[in-house]
């Protein structure tokens, strides 16, 4: 399993990202992150791989090909569990929650894909 993680800080807050990750991983609230539009958000993954089967509410599998993933959310965040899956499908997961200000942290790096580590 691969595990892709996304928030959206406040406007001016920026904190530990492997303290913001492991408070959401518990489903602790962190003060100083946006609530998300998680409905529209899991609607726009849906869409966007309308090809893939629909495992279940939050779980779809590639029956054209390789991998699969489950998107857990809380308020603030959406977790995206990877199984399986090709770089470039983590890529337009990636992509799709950008679209929401969501930048990538990737916790087996430990990195943050936004403007501040370009």
């Amino acid at each position: 399993m691969y595990e892709l993680v996304f928030w959206q800080y406040q406007e001016g807050v920026y904190l530990n990202h492997q303290l913001v990750y492991e408070s959401l991983v518990e489903q602790e609230k962190v003060e100083g992150l946006e609530e998300l539009p998680v409905t529209v958000i899991l609607n726009r993954i849906g869409s966007v791989f309308s090809t893939w089967e629909k495992v279940d509410e939050n779980s779809w599998k590639n029956s054209n090909g390789k991998g699969a993933f489950q998107v857990k959310t809380t308020l603030q965040s959406i977790q995206i569990d990877c199984y399986g899956t090709e770089g470039k499908t983590m890529e337009l997961l990636a992509t799709t929650l950008e679209e929401f200000k969501c930048p990538c942290y990737d916790p087996q790096v430990p990195i943050r894909f936004d403007e501040m580590n370009e």
